[in-house]
């Protein structure tokens, strides 16, 4: 009589994923607060919808992943950065039509599940949970064998915020000679590792830990520089209606982002050199000789957050926001981005 075979021979080991949601499940009870009606665990997540002080609640919803930034943790072996870069990236998604984050969900999957790795994953995204006050409500964790390398995993998360009607921000009200402000990033955020692993990797011929004197630290080290969430400086301005549009610069850069907000008759003229940009974006447009154009289809150049408002308030709402820098104006134009 054959031997008997288990899911373990398969590949997935039920023991270790248990292993990985009981450290899971302390993580993500860090960030419960009086609205969550579940514990990890349940088949669904649950979670209070009442909004008494919102006359009109808008539930805003977004996915997004890490994309190829997750090789440089794979290479490095530090794990506790990408769950928060996770978190933060999309609660800047949400943040630009004015909703502040109630609950988040993320995917990770592996094809061999190493409840170490996992669960300093889900640190980073408790953390980041936490410092957003938004509530790590569920997710899935997955066991794949044969299906990703000895080593990686995947990642996604889907987030759900809130904002009263009259208090979304769509960037319909944006008009010439708005002043346009950016809220500097600290690297490259999620966004152009493809090219920027190619730029370093490649044809740079460095390693994650190489150290250049012209970024300061290693190359490791500038480009798993964590996506910051732009909530603690935007979050108490939105009550105050005197912003008319946010653009989160990801994917897509100033040329592909910042037309998203406008309305069709307007355009943005971007003025280079009006903020500093930081010295990873230098180094690889001199590694690969790229082109201005493509540099801002592809990075955030050292501006994580763009703010448009009025002149009129210009001053005081640049107080508000604290570290910022006006970069640009709005005019008559075709929803494009000149950057000169």
């Amino acid at each position: 009589m054959s031997d008997s075979i288990s899911y373990a021979d398969a590949g997935v080991s039920i023991d270790n994923a248990n292993k990985a949601v009981a450290r899971i499940r302390e993580y993500a009870r860090s960030t419960f607060n009086e609205r969550t009606l579940t514990e990890i665990g349940s088949f669904g997540g649950m979670f209070s919808g009442a909004f008494p002080n919102m006359a009109e609640p808008i539930l805003v919803a977004s996915a997004d992943g890490v994309g190829t930034k997750l090789k440089l943790a794979f290479e490095t072996g530090i794990h506790n950065t990408v769950g928060a870069d996770l978190v933060n990236h999309c609660v800047n998604d949400i943040l630009v039509q004015g909703a502040k984050p109630l609950f988040f969900l993320d995917y990770f999957a592996t094809g061999k599940l190493e409840p170490d790795v996992t669960a300093s994953v889900v640190e980073g995204m408790a953390r980041a949970c936490r410092e957003n006050g938004c509530v790590l409500l569920g997710g899935e964790t997955a066991e794949m064998p044969d299906f990703y390398p000895p080593g990686e995993y995947d990642l996604a998360g889907f987030i759900v915020g809130v904002v009263d009607k009259a208090k979304v921000i769509d960037g319909k009200s944006i008009e010439p000679g708005d002043v346009v402000f950016g809220i500097p990033s600290n690297g490259l955020q999620t966004n152009g590792y493809s090219l920027a692993r190619k730029l370093f990797f490649e044809i740079g011929g460095y390693k994650a830990d190489t150290h250049l004197d012209e970024l300061g630290t290693t190359v490791g080290d500038a480009l798993l520089a964590t996506h910051q969430s732009f909530l603690p400086q935007i979050g108490p301005l939105l009550d105050g209606g005197k912003i008319k549009g946010l653009a989160h610069i990801t994917g897509g850069g100033f040329l592909e982002n910042i037309p998203r907000i406008l309305p069709d008759d307007v355009a943005v003229e971007i003025k280079r050199g009006t903020w500093p940009e930081l010295p990873v974006f230098g180094v690889m447009q001199k590694l690969g000789n790229v082109s201005d154009h493509e540099m801002f289809r592809t990075f955030n150049m050292g501006i994580g957050m763009v703010v448009v408002c009025d002149d009129a308030d210009a001053s005081q709402l640049k107080e508000a926001i604290g570290e910022c820098f006006q970069i640009g104006t709005v005019i008559h134009g075709n929803k494009e981005v000149n950057v000169s």
